[in-house]
């Protein structure tokens, strides 16, 4: 059996606006998805027949990583709400194509790889794989897993499931945990990690050092609405079609993200939540609010620094910044919703075991 975990997400600025190019701002919490692998007559997903239609993200990877495998059994558990905006779809997947890549192992070509994805080559081209010759290696089981690598695999089928757009927000935070920064360009005082580029939107990705922030929490507050991403990029890329006045609204999202990070760098987490609180003012007036998110964010707003909607929104969660998470949850679920409590920036993928790698070896 092979396993494999990555955290949820939480957007703490600049949901929508990132997909135009704006910076955004999302932290990895403490929830996870795992994901199981063992071999199998035929393909299961939790004891079902698998069904590309119903798993797409799963579908995607299974071209790019075991196109031409014996079939698999796939246990999918964790404790992330589906369709809630806290990239549980992401975490599934950055999970999974780690599983995928232990339960195959890599091939090396002189220390280098022979097949795989890499931000060195042009992204999400698969090379390889090679014929195996006199001094090749392969790595098998955990040390055959790259972080960046899931990264990327997720990036694009999170597109693929989304119709073509998606930001490398979700992807790079439920892979390399922490704090994340997308941008339009390398800012200066942030850690740098790569570039990512979709439909000619290019992002710069970086890291950001939370050691300042272990005296709040993020309490989030779950509608119990189910609102997939992709409708609500759909909604507010129409409304942008059909009235480009809104574009203010996203660049006005980026420019509050740009006072939020300067903030989370100086661990001033008054001014982090205000701006949090503001950057929601902004998306409830791109429509993807409603009346349960706003219910929930006003009852915790009395005891947090902040509060705004998290993810695609129509629903999903929400999410207060607080000195005080027992007094927040309580006042989110007197006001019915269902409520997590997370530190800022949790642990990102990792491969829980490798026993039995690998279950398919390609190279041989």
């Amino acid at each position: 059996m092979v396993q494999a975990s990555a955290p949820g997400k939480c957007i703490l600025f600049g949901e929508h606006a990132v997909v135009y190019g704006q910076p955004a701002v999302a932290v990895a919490i403490d929830q996870r998805m795992n994901v199981n692998l063992e071999l199998n007559s035929d393909w299961r997903i939790d004891g079902m027949t698998f069904q590309p239609e119903r798993h797409p993200h799963v579908e995607a990877l299974k071209q790019r990583l075991w196109d031409g495998g014996p079939p698999l059994s796939i246990k999918i558990t964790g404790d992330i709400p589906p369709a809630s905006g806290l990239g549980s779809s992401a975490a599934l997947s950055v999970a999974a194509s780690a599983a995928l890549r232990c339960s195959r192992g890599r091939q090396l070509k002189d220390d280098d790889w022979a097949e795989g994805y890499t931000a060195a080559r042009p992204n999400n081209v698969y090379d390889g794989p090679w014929d195996v010759e006199k001094g090749d290696t392969v790595e098998y089981g955990a040390e055959a897993v790259d972080v960046d690598e899931c990264a990327i695999l997720t990036h694009a089928v999170e597109a693929y499931a989304q119709g073509g757009r998606a930001s490398p927000m979700d992807s790079s935070t439920c892979a390399h945990g922490g704090c994340i920064v997308l941008s339009d360009k390398v800012e200066e005082g942030l850690n740098w990690l790569y570039s990512r580029k979709l439909n000619d939107v290019s992002w710069e990705v970086h890291s950001v050092d939370l050691s300042k922030t272990d005296d709040v929490w993020l309490v989030i507050g779950s509608t119990g609405i189910h609102a997939p991403t992709s409708e609500q990029v759909a909604k507010v890329a129409s409304l942008l079609d059909t009235n480009p006045a809104k574009m203010t609204e996203i660049e006005t999202i980026g420019i509050v993200a740009r006072r939020g990070i300067s903030a989370l760098l100086k661990g001033d987490m008054e001014s982090v939540g205000r701006a949090m609180s503001e950057n929601h003012l902004l998306l409830r007036s791109l429509g993807v609010s409603c009346p349960e998110l706003e219910s929930l964010i006003s009852a915790a707003a009395p005891t947090s620094l902040g509060v705004k909607l998290t993810g695609a929104g129509g629903g999903g969660c929400m999410i207060a910044l607080t000195r005080d998470p027992k007094t927040t949850s309580e006042a989110i679920e007197l006001a019915g919703g269902r409520t997590l409590i997370s530190k800022l920036g949790a642990a990102g993928m990792t491969v829980d075991s490798d026993q039995g790698a690998p279950l398919w070896d390609p190279h041989e």
